[in-house]
């Protein structure tokens, strides 16, 4: 970075934001400082920002890179000003984080576009938000990593490009949803307003436990979650996804996506589960990796509303009482299941 100020603490920092730089390296770790907000045009990278509640807060054309910011797992580690008119562009490359990114048009935001790329959230757990989407009769869990356009006026369009987004991991599943990219909708889970509109969202590695309990028949979660009024151009799923909760969804669809390609395996290890789920409108599925669901009722692939033109798989396998394979409750004019496609109750191997 030309010409960055080095801060090394908290109150340098502080005082190095209100003099105006606009270009700022952190050196090494910054700890117990309260929520930080970055002014329009101002850029942050390097080292670690420890916070002790609500983390970094972006207003309009902020780049922060390679930087690690820490709140409490509860809390939002990274979020954005929602006074402003113009997001302009949000830049996050190289960025991780324990606690959640939630960057929300909503208030006076009208116009933005984010661009985020290896993004990793380490662990998060969003089970306590107020804002969850509603629809097909039930509510969905925001994601440790949230992009959502609130705005009801269907003229405000928030633009993305998300490219390599990692959640969780084997060791620490976050606890919600994992990647969730979505706009306005209506009651019934249909886009009615604000669009987000993304070119390409690709993820890496995803591991979610939503911890719905037992017997909550309106509240679902989803690994990689395509929500009413997202309109996605690609979604490439690269790393596995992971879910390991009751009505976790491992891949799931409410929106617009033209192409969705998974490469690496779609695995669902709690009651009613499902691999793939598709509400939405969806071009081109190609699933050329296993999918494996192993619980209660859980089923590999779904299509119950919407529209989906061509799926192809390159095996379903199902473990649990009352598993289902395929079921298909719409027009699927292509379906293709390259290798096997199995049931059986009692899992192989469920851990």
């Amino acid at each position: 970075m030309v010409n960055a100020v080095r801060v090394s603490s908290g109150v340098a920092l502080a005082e190095t934001l209100a003099t105006g730089a606009t270009e700022i390296e952190i050196d090494g770790t910054v700890s117990g400082i309260p929520s930080l907000t970055l002014p329009p045009g101002v850029n942050l990278r390097g080292g670690t920002l420890e916070f002790k509640a609500k983390g970094l807060r972006l207003t309009s054309d902020n780049e922060i890179a390679d930087l690690r910011v820490v709140t409490a797992e509860s809390e939002t580690a990274i979020y954005n000003d929602t006074s402003v008119n113009d997001l302009g562009t949000l830049s996050l490359p190289n960025v991780t984080t324990v606690g959640q990114i939630y960057l929300v048009a909503e208030g006076h935001v009208r116009e933005g576009r984010i661009v985020a790329n290896n993004v990793t959230v380490e662990s998060a757990d969003v089970r306590g938000r107020f804002d969850r989407p509603h629809g097909f009769g039930v509510d969905a869990l925001q994601g440790a990593f949230t992009i959502w356009n609130r705005q009801s006026d269907p003229a405000i369009t928030i633009t993305a490009r998300l490219t390599n987004i990692s959640t969780g991991s084997d060791d620490s599943p976050v606890r919600g949803s994992g990647v969730f990219v979505g706009g306005h909708g209506d009651r019934e889970g249909h886009g009615d307003g604000g669009v987000l509109h993304v070119e390409l969202l690709s993820t890496g590695t995803v591991v979610t436990d939503g911890g719905i309990v037992s017997g909550t028949p309106d509240l679902i979660s989803g690994g990689v979650f395509t929500i009413s009024g997202s309109e996605v151009d690609e979604v490439v799923n690269l790393g596995p996804v992971t879910t390991l909760g009751q009505d976790d969804m491992v891949l799931d669809n409410w929106g617009k996506v033209t192409t969705w390609t998974a490469k690496a395996p779609i695995t669902s290890r709690g009651p009613s589960g499902i691999g793939f789920v598709n509400f939405g409108d969806l071009g081109t599925l190609v699933v050329d990796a296993p999918i494996a669901t192993f619980g209660l009722g859980a089923r590999g692939f779904n299509v119950y509303d919407g529209s989906l033109e061509s799926a192809t798989f390159e095996s379903i396998a199902t473990y649990g009482d009352g598993s289902v394979g395929i079921q298909v409750s719409r027009s699927l004019p292509k379906l293709e299941v390259r290798g096997d496609l199995s049931t059986a109750a009692v899992p192989e191997r469920a851990s």
